[in-house]
Protein backbone atom coordinates (compact mmCIF):
# COMPACT_ATOMS: atom_id res chain seq x y z
CA UNK A 1 0.00 0.00 0.00
CA UNK A 2 1.12 3.13 -0.72
CA UNK A 3 0.73 6.83 0.41
CA UNK A 4 -0.09 9.71 -0.99
CA UNK A 5 -1.48 13.50 0.50
CA UNK A 6 -4.32 15.35 -1.61
CA UNK A 7 -4.47 18.76 -1.24
CA UNK A 8 -7.44 20.58 -2.31
CA UNK A 9 -8.19 24.84 -2.54
CA UNK A 10 -10.60 25.99 -4.04
CA UNK A 11 -13.82 28.86 -3.32
CA UNK A 12 -16.01 27.41 -0.60
CA UNK A 13 -19.45 25.24 -1.65
CA UNK A 14 -21.61 23.35 -0.03
CA UNK A 15 -21.06 19.08 0.21
CA UNK A 16 -17.30 19.58 -0.99
CA UNK A 17 -15.91 17.21 1.99
CA UNK A 18 -18.58 14.79 0.74
CA UNK A 19 -17.88 15.04 -3.09
CA UNK A 20 -14.47 14.92 -2.16
CA UNK A 21 -14.13 11.52 0.02
CA UNK A 22 -16.58 10.28 -2.23
CA UNK A 23 -14.11 10.77 -5.14
CA UNK A 24 -11.57 9.00 -2.88
CA UNK A 25 -14.49 5.40 -2.25
CA UNK A 26 -14.60 5.57 -5.71
CA UNK A 27 -11.06 4.79 -6.38
CA UNK A 28 -10.97 2.37 -3.69
CA UNK A 29 -8.50 4.66 -1.62
CA UNK A 30 -8.42 4.38 2.57
CA UNK A 31 -8.77 8.14 4.13
CA UNK A 32 -6.14 7.62 7.19
CA UNK A 33 -6.80 11.45 8.37
CA UNK A 34 -8.74 14.38 6.86
CA UNK A 35 -8.57 17.89 7.76
CA UNK A 36 -10.48 21.03 6.61
CA UNK A 37 -11.17 24.61 6.88
CA UNK A 38 -12.69 27.37 5.10
CA UNK A 39 -11.59 31.32 5.62
CA UNK A 40 -14.87 33.12 5.91
CA UNK A 41 -13.47 36.10 4.90
CA UNK A 42 -13.55 35.41 1.43
CA UNK A 43 -14.99 31.76 1.39
CA UNK A 44 -12.03 29.72 0.38
CA UNK A 45 -11.61 26.50 1.11
CA UNK A 46 -8.65 24.09 2.33
CA UNK A 47 -8.85 20.34 2.42
CA UNK A 48 -5.90 18.05 3.36
CA UNK A 49 -6.28 14.34 3.00
CA UNK A 50 -3.88 12.08 3.89
CA UNK A 51 -4.41 8.58 1.66
CA UNK A 52 -3.77 5.13 1.76
CA UNK A 53 -4.17 2.64 -1.69
CA UNK A 54 -3.01 1.37 -4.94
CA UNK A 55 -2.03 4.86 -6.95
CA UNK A 56 -0.60 3.77 -10.17
CA UNK A 57 -1.70 6.45 -12.79
CA UNK A 58 -2.81 9.35 -10.64
CA UNK A 59 -3.95 11.33 -13.28
CA UNK A 60 -7.65 9.75 -13.41
CA UNK A 61 -8.28 10.68 -9.58
CA UNK A 62 -6.84 14.13 -9.66
CA UNK A 63 -9.14 14.87 -12.78
CA UNK A 64 -11.90 13.42 -11.26
CA UNK A 65 -11.92 15.45 -8.39
CA UNK A 66 -10.82 18.42 -10.04
CA UNK A 67 -14.28 17.77 -11.96
CA UNK A 68 -16.31 18.18 -8.39
CA UNK A 69 -14.18 21.38 -7.66
CA UNK A 70 -16.10 25.11 -8.47
CA UNK A 71 -14.31 26.92 -10.87
CA UNK A 72 -10.95 27.91 -9.82
CA UNK A 73 -10.24 25.10 -7.62
CA UNK A 74 -7.04 23.57 -7.77
CA UNK A 75 -5.94 20.01 -6.22
CA UNK A 76 -2.35 17.87 -6.14
CA UNK A 77 -1.81 14.43 -5.19
CA UNK A 78 1.83 14.49 -4.05
CA UNK A 79 3.65 11.08 -2.62
CA UNK A 80 4.67 11.06 1.24
CA UNK A 81 8.56 10.82 1.32
CA UNK A 82 11.67 12.90 2.55
CA UNK A 83 12.08 16.24 1.49
CA UNK A 84 15.78 17.63 0.36
CA UNK A 85 16.63 20.41 2.28
CA UNK A 86 19.13 22.70 1.30
CA UNK A 87 20.59 24.91 4.47
CA UNK A 88 22.24 28.53 3.81
CA UNK A 89 24.17 29.90 7.07
CA UNK A 90 25.99 32.87 8.48
CA UNK A 91 28.69 32.36 11.63
CA UNK A 92 25.46 30.85 14.44
CA UNK A 93 26.00 27.52 14.72
CA UNK A 94 22.97 26.30 17.35
CA UNK A 95 20.23 25.91 14.10
CA UNK A 96 22.34 24.63 11.98
CA UNK A 97 23.49 21.92 14.43
CA UNK A 98 20.25 20.99 15.51
CA UNK A 99 18.43 20.31 11.90
CA UNK A 100 22.00 18.35 11.14
CA UNK A 101 21.56 16.17 14.65
CA UNK A 102 17.41 15.88 13.57
CA UNK A 103 18.25 14.59 10.05
CA UNK A 104 20.89 12.28 11.18
CA UNK A 105 19.08 10.63 13.99
CA UNK A 106 15.70 10.61 11.95
CA UNK A 107 13.99 13.17 14.04
CA UNK A 108 13.20 15.33 11.04
CA UNK A 109 12.90 13.17 7.58
CA UNK A 110 15.21 15.57 5.72
CA UNK A 111 17.79 14.88 3.89
CA UNK A 112 19.98 18.03 4.05
CA UNK A 113 21.94 18.09 0.40
CA UNK A 114 24.49 20.92 1.10
CA UNK A 115 25.34 23.97 3.33
CA UNK A 116 26.15 27.45 1.44
CA UNK A 117 27.87 29.95 4.12
CA UNK A 118 29.28 33.32 3.53
CA UNK A 119 31.85 32.02 6.08
CA UNK A 120 34.02 28.99 6.42
CA UNK A 121 33.60 28.82 10.31
CA UNK A 122 30.42 26.28 9.82
CA UNK A 123 32.45 24.10 7.35
CA UNK A 124 33.75 21.42 10.19
CA UNK A 125 30.55 20.88 11.16
CA UNK A 126 28.79 20.58 8.43
CA UNK A 127 31.56 18.05 7.05
CA UNK A 128 30.95 15.82 10.48
CA UNK A 129 27.85 14.50 9.01
CA UNK A 130 29.29 13.81 5.50
CA UNK A 131 27.42 16.74 3.67
CA UNK A 132 28.97 19.37 1.22
CA UNK A 133 29.74 23.21 2.51
CA UNK A 134 30.42 25.46 -0.04
CA UNK A 135 31.61 28.83 1.18
CA UNK A 136 30.55 32.11 -1.15
CA UNK A 137 32.81 35.13 0.66
CA UNK A 138 30.67 38.55 0.25
CA UNK A 139 33.65 40.98 1.23
CA UNK A 140 34.82 43.46 -1.40
CA UNK A 141 31.91 42.55 -4.22
CA UNK A 142 28.61 43.77 -4.24
CA UNK A 143 25.56 42.65 -3.21
CA UNK A 144 24.62 41.84 -6.39
CA UNK A 145 27.68 39.86 -7.29
CA UNK A 146 27.37 38.22 -4.42
CA UNK A 147 23.93 37.10 -4.68
CA UNK A 148 24.70 35.84 -8.25
CA UNK A 149 27.32 33.74 -6.95
CA UNK A 150 24.73 32.16 -4.42
CA UNK A 151 22.32 31.15 -6.99
CA UNK A 152 25.48 29.33 -8.82
CA UNK A 153 26.02 27.43 -5.52
CA UNK A 154 22.73 27.05 -5.15
CA UNK A 155 22.02 25.63 -8.36
CA UNK A 156 24.60 22.49 -8.39
CA UNK A 157 21.96 20.98 -5.69
CA UNK A 158 18.46 19.36 -5.93
CA UNK A 159 16.36 20.60 -3.28
CA UNK A 160 12.34 21.29 -1.97
CA UNK A 161 12.94 23.65 0.47
CA UNK A 162 15.86 26.12 1.19
CA UNK A 163 15.78 27.17 4.93
CA UNK A 164 18.06 30.13 5.72
CA UNK A 165 19.42 28.84 9.91
CA UNK A 166 20.29 32.26 10.76
CA UNK A 167 21.58 33.61 7.49
CA UNK A 168 22.18 37.03 8.14
CA UNK A 169 21.68 38.88 4.96
CA UNK A 170 18.80 40.60 3.74
CA UNK A 171 17.92 39.41 0.29
CA UNK A 172 17.42 41.46 -2.63
CA UNK A 173 13.85 41.02 -4.73
CA UNK A 174 15.75 39.40 -7.54
CA UNK A 175 17.29 36.77 -5.44
CA UNK A 176 14.29 35.46 -4.07
CA UNK A 177 12.52 35.32 -7.72
CA UNK A 178 14.43 32.93 -8.29
CA UNK A 179 12.52 30.42 -6.05
CA UNK A 180 9.07 28.83 -6.55
CA UNK A 181 6.73 30.22 -3.82
CA UNK A 182 6.96 28.28 -0.45
CA UNK A 183 10.34 27.36 -0.97
CA UNK A 184 12.34 29.87 1.19
CA UNK A 185 11.54 29.28 4.58
CA UNK A 186 13.70 31.65 7.77
CA UNK A 187 13.74 31.96 11.19
CA UNK A 188 14.06 35.28 12.84
CA UNK A 189 15.04 35.83 16.05
CA UNK A 190 12.18 38.19 17.06
CA UNK A 191 8.21 37.73 17.37
CA UNK A 192 7.38 39.01 13.83
CA UNK A 193 5.85 41.38 13.52
CA UNK A 194 7.94 43.23 15.73
CA UNK A 195 11.45 44.11 15.64
CA UNK A 196 12.25 43.24 11.99
CA UNK A 197 15.46 43.51 10.64
CA UNK A 198 18.64 43.72 12.05
CA UNK A 199 19.50 42.94 16.11
CA UNK A 200 16.18 42.04 17.07
CA UNK A 201 17.30 41.53 20.44
CA UNK A 202 19.05 44.46 20.89
CA UNK A 203 15.73 46.03 20.02
CA UNK A 204 13.88 44.19 22.26
CA UNK A 205 16.37 45.04 25.08
CA UNK A 206 15.93 48.77 24.39
CA UNK A 207 12.11 48.62 24.87
CA UNK A 208 12.41 46.36 27.76
CA UNK A 209 10.27 43.71 26.64
CA UNK A 210 9.51 41.08 29.06
CA UNK A 211 8.58 38.43 26.65
CA UNK A 212 10.93 36.76 23.38
CA UNK A 213 10.29 34.97 21.00
CA UNK A 214 11.08 33.47 17.72
CA UNK A 215 9.49 33.52 13.73
CA UNK A 216 9.46 30.91 10.94
CA UNK A 217 7.51 32.64 7.69
CA UNK A 218 8.27 31.93 3.93
CA UNK A 219 10.93 34.56 2.43
CA UNK A 220 8.93 37.13 0.05
CA UNK A 221 10.49 40.48 -0.69
CA UNK A 222 9.19 42.50 1.85
CA UNK A 223 11.38 41.66 4.31
CA UNK A 224 10.19 39.71 7.97
CA UNK A 225 6.84 39.82 6.59
CA UNK A 226 6.08 36.98 4.59
CA UNK A 227 3.20 34.50 5.35
CA UNK A 228 4.16 32.84 9.21
CA UNK A 229 4.62 29.29 9.59
CA UNK A 230 5.45 28.98 13.54
CA UNK A 231 6.30 31.02 16.34
CA UNK A 232 6.74 30.81 20.15
CA UNK A 233 7.99 33.24 23.20
CA UNK A 234 9.53 32.85 26.75
CA UNK A 235 9.81 35.28 29.50
CA UNK A 236 12.43 37.45 30.33
CA UNK A 237 12.56 40.31 32.86
CA UNK A 238 14.93 43.73 33.08
CA UNK A 239 17.54 41.54 34.62
CA UNK A 240 18.56 40.30 31.13
CA UNK A 241 20.79 41.87 29.43
CA UNK A 242 20.55 42.01 25.25
CA UNK A 243 23.40 39.17 25.07
CA UNK A 244 21.66 37.05 27.96
CA UNK A 245 18.06 37.84 25.86
CA UNK A 246 20.22 36.69 22.92
CA UNK A 247 21.33 33.05 24.55
CA UNK A 248 17.57 32.62 25.57
CA UNK A 249 16.07 32.89 22.53
CA UNK A 250 18.31 30.29 20.48
CA UNK A 251 16.38 27.32 22.40
CA UNK A 252 13.47 29.33 21.02
CA UNK A 253 14.52 29.44 17.30
CA UNK A 254 15.69 26.02 17.35
CA UNK A 255 12.33 24.63 18.73
CA UNK A 256 10.64 27.06 16.17
CA UNK A 257 11.78 26.13 13.25
CA UNK A 258 11.64 22.14 14.04
CA UNK A 259 8.18 22.78 13.71
CA UNK A 260 7.88 25.17 11.18
CA UNK A 261 9.80 22.69 9.09
CA UNK A 262 7.78 19.39 9.96
CA UNK A 263 4.60 20.86 9.03
CA UNK A 264 6.13 21.95 5.79
CA UNK A 265 7.46 18.93 4.49
CA UNK A 266 4.52 16.76 5.84
CA UNK A 267 2.59 19.14 3.57
CA UNK A 268 0.24 20.58 6.08
CA UNK A 269 0.85 23.92 4.88
CA UNK A 270 -1.26 26.12 2.80
CA UNK A 271 -0.55 29.94 1.95
CA UNK A 272 -3.20 32.28 1.57
CA UNK A 273 -2.20 35.66 0.57
CA UNK A 274 0.10 36.50 2.92
CA UNK A 275 -0.93 33.89 5.71
CA UNK A 276 -1.45 30.51 6.22
CA UNK A 277 -3.11 27.19 7.07
CA UNK A 278 -1.63 25.28 9.26
CA UNK A 279 -2.46 21.57 9.55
Amino acid sequence: MERRILLTECPDSKGLIAKITSACYKFQYNIIKNDQFVSYEDSRFFMRTDLEGEFGNNNAFVNEVEKLLPEGGVCQLVPVRRKKVLILVTKESHVLGDLLMKSYSGALPIDIVGVIGNYDILEDLTKKFNIPFITVPHNDISREEHEQRMLEAISKFEFDYVVLAKYMRVLTPTFVDHFKKGTLINIHHSFLPAFIGAKPYQQAFDRGVKIIGATAHFVTNDLDEGPIIAQDVIKVSHNYSAEAMAKAGRDVERQVLNRALSRVIDDKVFIHGNKTIVF
